[in-house]
Order: structure tokens, then sequence, then C-alpha cells
């Protein structure tokens, strides 16, 4: 079997430790497929543009803009193929039932769990999905790292041109309207009065900006991806990175000077 007939629950490696055996999504992410999936589309009525876009078979990279929690519900729901995505790892291992029907939900709509950060933690994260790629999967990420809480377009970091330079994989860049109306930061439950609409772009090769290892081909296909993306989802573009406040002087230093952020 080919890495592009690999099935999802077949994946080399694991979320936990991409050097461990087989990852096996398992029933539950099955069962997220059949019911959670079909009813999102029924409670959420999702306008949905250019399905028949996203490429059926092989490693595909979902890149999409980021307003909202949501957003990692209404990828999965709208694409017509299985989907994953990092989550925190604090959503798969809290205590009691309810930290037993959080790990079952995030597993269901395919989320892989993840400790979040910056260095070691960020390579990581993008070896996990590296590996998913190489199985054949489709990933989603979002190259502005965070929720833009004002509704504009940051820039890109450059992990996942990075992930596309590295795996082949074509970039299907996504378009989310909405979901910041539907599920606002902060919110405890989204609302059911406002709908989504999840446009999905023409599929992108970014092959000809160069090898993973330039610099210089992984933010030319970053800003691609981001041209992209705004084309999309219409937002106006901030022009910065999406980060927190400097807090130190050190940080405040390091985040003046120029540096790759990924």
């Amino acid at each position: 079997m080919t890495s592009a007939e690999t099935p999802d629950s077949e994946i080399t490696g694991t979320a936990e430790d991409p050097a461990v055996g087989v990852r096996r999504m398992g029933a539950t992410y099955a069962f997220g497929r059949m019911v959670v999936t079909p009813l999102g589309r029924l409670l959420y009525r999702p306008h949905v543009e250019g399905r028949h876009l996203v490429p059926k078979h092989g490693p595909v990279i979902f890149a999409s803009n980021h307003l909202s929690f949501l957003d990692s519900i209404a990828i999965p729901v709208a694409a017509p193929r299985p989907v994953h995505f990092l989550a925190k790892a604090s959503y798969f291992d809290g205590p009691g039932v309810k930290g037993w029907l959080s790990k079952q939900f995030f597993l269901s709509i395919g989320a892989i769990p993840v400790t979040r950060g910056a260095g070691q933690a960020a390579l990581d994260a993008l070896d996990q999905q590296r590996l998913l790629l190489e199985g054949g999967s489709a990933v989603a990420l979002y190259p502005e790292g965070t929720r833009s809480l004002d509704g504009r377009l940051y820039k890109g970091r450059t992990g996942v041109a990075f992930l596309a330079l590295q795996t082949g994989a074509p970039v299907v860049p996504v378009g989310l309207v909405g979901t910041d109306r539907v599920m606002p930061v902060g919110a405890k439950m989204p609302s059911l009065r406002e709908r989504v609409t999840v446009r999905f772009g023409e599929p992108l090769d970014l092959s000809h900006h160069g090898p993973a290892s330039s610099g210089r081909a992984r933010r030319g296909a970053t800003d691609d991806i981001m041209t992209a993306i705004q084309s999309l989802s219409g937002q106006d573009v901030a022009g910065t990175y999406n980060e927190l406040p400097a807090q130190t002087p050190l940080e405040k230093i390091k985040q003046a000077l120029p540096h790759e952020r990924v």
C-alpha cells in the first residue's frame, strides 16, 4: 500500500511520540465522522464553496485563517475528506467524566494532542504533522498561529510552508467567514442563529519557491499562502504577526529583531 492509499487509521507514528509505532485513530474517530460531521452540518448549515477543489486522496495541508475555537470543527465538517488538526494537550487529560468526554469529543473530530509552545515544542508539532502527511492524510493548520481577536488577517508563520516544501503536499487555502460570530472568544456555547461560510481555494503547488531548507523559499511560499487565504476570507490585512505583547526587555528585543516565526 502506498502512502497515498494509507487509511487514517494506520498512520505511522503517534501524536504523543512520533517515534513510536503505528497511531490508530480508532472507533471514536470513525464514530465522529459518521455522527458529529452530519450533526454539525444539520445544526449550523455551513455554506461551503470549493469542495470539488480538494484532492480526494494523498497528503493535503489545509491552511486557514483563524477567528474562533469553532474553526477546528468547521473545517472537518465542511471538508470532503477526513482532516486532522492539533489541539492543546489539556483537552485530552482532564480529570473525571468531564475530562473523558472532552477527550472523546476531540478524538471524534480528528484532533491530535500536542503541547503547544515555541522552540522545540513548535518543531515537535511540525514533526507530528509531517508523519500524518507522509501517511497520506490531510491536516489543517493556521499560519497566523493563534486566533485573530480583531478580525484582521495577520502575517503568516513559516511552519505551513516548511511542511509543504518538505513533504511535497499541496496546500489548500481556506477562508472562514462568520465563525467568530457563531462562537466569539470567551463564549461557552456556539450560537445557532449565525451561519458559517467555508471557502476552499485552488490547491497551491509551492515547490517552485525552492527547498524547505531555504528561508527565502519558506517566506515566499508563506506569503503566497496568506495571499490566497485573504482572497477567500476578504479580511483586512494586519501586516504584523499576531503575538502577545512582550513582557520583558529581552522579549521586546527579540520581537523587534528580524527572525523567523514558525
